[in-house]
């Protein structure tokens, strides 16, 4: 079954979303100085991980060891040690990588030497600066004996119950198999990747049914700014707008994934992502759209030199637009840009210095568009042949010959050529030489020259003014007469058909003057042998 456009579009919105989201990338989780040394498999910051990656794969039997279980029954610690990988895991507060790495713990956070903490429940405060007033700190206790060294507190276990018991997605983790919570690639959850097809999928639609109700609506209040501008706007912008609406879906979906908040961060800001990569997506449509209506007003159909200029523009604005789009949806996702930027410097001046042909091209067709020494299907002469425009492109303009063969020149050299365009003239010429035999006498002479002139003042598509019509010379074998005069067309074939009929009536003038056609002659003198008599 084929891909259809659409579908397309959902795939690589799909495919873009997945990448973007889980690739490497500098995190603004992860501060400049964070360490970046092995820490202490007994450090506090091993156990947390440690934790919670025997969580993330259900191994809650062995999760267990990690919590100082005190009086309480132990074979209620996987249940606890679920609950309580349930919490810290949605505790945006919590960032394992942030804890300390030695064995010893962190001896300067003003706690005792014993204890280590590792997050708050109850979130931050407006400002973001520090801790709720109700908040409760998640405590690590250090064990003088025994293994494992660090283990969560006994205080902090006696309060899982009450963490799990106010999660927002608690029914949806005690619904789901257990296989289903464990976590799989990128830290989402295995029934969160089955659900995001399904939910890009759902807001696919509902995005293409609001787009056309978009559409609808807002088409009235631009059918009056131009004519087709209605039509012009929905052509173009009906992919777009579909890709908004599925979008904002998306964005409003969020919350029924239940995502980490590290994921769900990270998801978010892929969004915005794909939010500017839409709005640059915009940008190039509307590119298309302003050329497409510029193109058809009234002021470039008056100047067919700017408007021959659209084309081209609108191409290397498009293309300054997706430069534009790649670097600014890179620093969105926080990848580092500066030495892509500067990457770019450098490549592009090697380009420049390896491309100076391409560029003096790209100059060539500039000029061409500018001065318009012909358009896209003019009958042109260039140097010794001549052809029909076929393309003019930004490295090289082609003609059409007569043979049906094509001439390509880079627009460079052909900048610098003799250009002779035939598609400019504004009226064709008849031009023509006759001949009358001698022994015509001046008042027959006088008939034809008359008649012509009055045939072609008879004819409707002549133009008067320049008109020619005068004996020339006496030739070697004739009187020549020379005619010359101008037609309202620039049909070389409609020409053709007046300068058939012109020619016939001119026969006719002749003939009727009692005149005739000459034809070269010569006349030779020949001298004989003298006879005797003259020699004597």
């Amino acid at each position: 079954m084929p891909i259809t456009a659409p579908r397309w579009r959902l795939c690589w919105l799909f495919a873009f979303f997945v990448l973007a989201t889980f690739a490497p990338r500098a995190s603004a989780a992860q501060p400049a100085t964070a360490e970046v040394d092995t820490p202490d498999p007994d450090s506090p910051q091993a156990i947390v991980v440690d934790f919670l990656a025997l969580g993330d794969k259900g191994q809650f039997e062995e999760a267990a060891r990690y919590l100082d279980l005190g009086r309480t029954d132990a074979s209620g610690g996987p249940e606890l040690a679920r609950r309580l990988h349930a919490v810290v895991s949605r505790l945006s507060s919590t960032s394992p990588e942030l804890l300390s790495g030695a064995a010893a713990g962190d001896t300067n956070d003003g706690l005792p030497r014993t204890v280590e903490r590792v997050g708050w429940v109850g979130g931050n405060d407006a400002q973001g600066d520090g801790p709720a007033a109700d908040a409760v700190p998640v405590l690590m206790q250090r064990r003088s004996r025994g293994e494992p060294p660090w283990v969560f507190s006994r205080k902090t276990v006696e309060n899982i119950d009450a963490w799990y018991e106010s999660l927002r997605d608690r029914w949806l983790i005690d619904s789901l198999p257990e296989p289903l919570l464990r976590t799989g690639w990128g830290g989402l959850a295995y029934w969160q990747w089955l659900a995001l097809p399904l939910v890009l999928t759902l807001a696919w639609i509902i995005g293409i049914v609001l787009s056309r109700l978009t559409r609808r609506a807002i088409r009235p209040l631009f059918s009056r700014m131009a004519p087709d501008s209605d039509t012009l706007l929905i052509k173009r912008f009906k992919a777009p707008l579909t890709t908004a609406w599925t979008l904002a879906i998306c964005r409003v979906s969020l919350p029924l994934l239940s995502l980490l908040p590290r994921a769900e961060q990270t998801v978010r800001e892929v969004l915005g992502a794909v939010l500017v990569l839409l709005v640059f997506w915009a940008a190039l449509r509307s590119v298309d759209l302003f050329a497409d209506l510029f193109g058809r007003s009234g002021w470039a159909s008056a100047r067919a030199g700017t408007r021959a200029l659209v084309p081209l523009g609108a191409r290397i604005l498009k293309v300054v637009v997706g430069a534009l789009a790649i670097v600014a949806v890179f620093a969105k996702l926080d990848y580092p840009i500066a030495s892509l930027i500067a990457g770019l410097g450098i490549g592009g001046l090697a380009v420049a210095l390896a491309a100076q042909k391409s560029f003096e091209n790209l100059i060539g067709a500039f000029a061409i568009g500018a001065d318009q020494p012909f358009r896209e299907g003019d009958f042109v002469k260039v140097e010794d042949f001549t052809a029909t425009v076929e393309s003019i492109g930004l490295r090289s303009t082609r003609f059409r010959t007569a043979d049906r063969t094509i001439v390509t020149i880079p627009n460079g050299k052909l900048s610098e050529m003799r250009l002779e365009t035939f598609a400019a003239r504004d009226r064709l010429r008849l031009h023509t030489m006759i001949g009358v035999a001698y022994g015509a006498t001046e008042d027959q002479i006088r008939r034809v020259l008359d008649g012509i002139r009055r045939e072609l003042l008879a004819h409707a598509k002549i133009w008067d003014d320049n008109m020619t019509v005068a004996l020339v010379r006496f030739g070697d074998s004739s009187l020549d007469i020379e005619v010359t005069a101008w037609f309202r067309t620039t049909d070389p074939d409609e020409l053709t058909v007046i300068r058939e009929q012109m020619l016939l009536a001119f026969m006719r003038i002749v003939e009727s003057s009692g005149a005739a056609f000459a034809f070269p002659t010569r006349t030779v003198h020949v001298v004989g042998q003298p006879t005797a008599q003259q020699r004597a």
